[in-house]
């Protein structure tokens, strides 16, 4: 009995005595938050990819990290968003292309329309640009103000660009190379888009090129949907274009069902910035592929929460870009694309 005793008194001694300093200490759970805007929410499979991304590189969630998903349902609601992102304590914000596009100051070469786009979201962005925040898809993150340069960020925010502005040239001779005697081509222009005159200059140094006239439509983000149904009738009325190229822009992404059917009705065969616009009806698309980027953007998050500053890590930018053509949309508008463009197509829906 008397042993028995001892064991029981040592065995609740050892349950009492003190645990080890590392025991002691629970294990902390990193916050990431990932950032979207009310314009496009977030790509599909986007949230997946990132996730994944982490995974790879050790990151389990609901294990050493948590991921808030936040994003502003409307213009209005921004500052509100930003305030709730604030009240998480993050450890970096991972934000969408649109919502990384709202930030400043922009620098002393910035143009009138940028200046203007950061006053009217400064509300938004002034309580959170002291966090770390890593860009999934950015166009031209240094003319946007978001970075100084791409090699040394300088400042509370770096990532991976997207050159959806770059690849507008690129869009319309693919438009061009699908449709051989084109010679007159309607233009979604974002009118409010920063980089709008940049844009809109470039598509026309390479209209002038392939011997095409571009029909300039003006839609700004702040106009109700119904505008770019405007835009689709007078190009196929007073324009009498024969197809549409839409440059960037966060409200074309959000309606692209609409201008997939607006193309259908009005019979014109357009080439877009992303994969998303064919799979939904549009004829064509170039640019890098956003799961990919988000999952790239999960390197840069892996990184900050290891102690790395974004001021000290160099942008990057996409080097593969994903062609994609819709077939069935060719042949209900009565197309035939050639065999050499299908032959370099990353994907065809059939």
């Amino acid at each position: 009995m008397r042993l028995i005793g001892l064991a029981v008194v040592l065995g609740l001694g050892l349950t009492l005595a003190p645990l080890a300093p590392e025991a002691q200490q629970a294990k902390r759970i990193a916050t990431v938050v990932l950032l979207g805007d009310f314009f496009t929410g977030f790509p599909p499979n986007s949230r997946e990819a990132f996730v994944q991304g982490l995974r790879d590189l050790g990151w389990v969630e609901g294990t050493n990290f948590r991921l808030e998903q936040r994003s502003a349902k409307t213009r209005e609601l921004r500052p509100a968003t930003a305030a709730e992102i604030v009240k998480l304590k993050p450890d970096v914000i991972v934000a969408t292309g649109p919502a990384a596009g709202l930030y400043g100051p922009v620098g002393p070469e910035a143009t009138a329309r940028q200046r203007a786009a950061w006053a009217a979201s400064a509300p938004f962005w002034s309580p959170i640009r002291d966090i770390s925040i890593v860009f999934a898809g950015l166009s031209d993150p240094v003319a946007m103000g978001a970075v100084q340069s791409l090699a040394r960020p300088g400042g509370t925010m770096t990532g991976i660009s997207y050159l959806g502005v770059e690849l507008n040239p690129k869009r319309l001779q693919l438009l061009k190379e699908a449709l051989p005697a084109l010679t007159r081509v309607g233009v979604l222009v974002p009118s409010n888009h920063s980089l709008r005159d940049r844009m809109v200059r470039e598509v026309e140094a390479a209209a002038g090129s392939l011997g095409v006239k571009l029909q300039l439509l003006e839609v700004s983000s702040l106009d109700p949907p119904e505008k770019i149904d405007q835009a689709f009738a007078a190009m196929a009325a007073r324009e009498r274009a024969q197809a549409v190229l839409g440059l960037q822009g966060p409200h074309f992404f959000k309606e692209r069902r609409r201008i997939a059917e607006l193309s259908l009705t009005h019979r014109l065969p357009g080439v877009f910035e992303l994969a998303e616009y064919v799979e939904v009806g549009c004829l064509l698309a170039y640019a890098p592929n956003l799961p990919d980027i988000f999952k790239h953007a999960a390197r840069y998050a892996d990184q900050i929460l290891k102690g790395a500053k974004p001021a000290d890590l160099p942008v990057e930018q996409p080097t593969k870009f994903e062609l994609v053509i819709n077939l069935k949309t060719a042949e209900a508008l009565g197309l035939t694309i050639p065999q050499s463009l299908l032959q370099r197509a990353d994907e065809v829906i059939r």
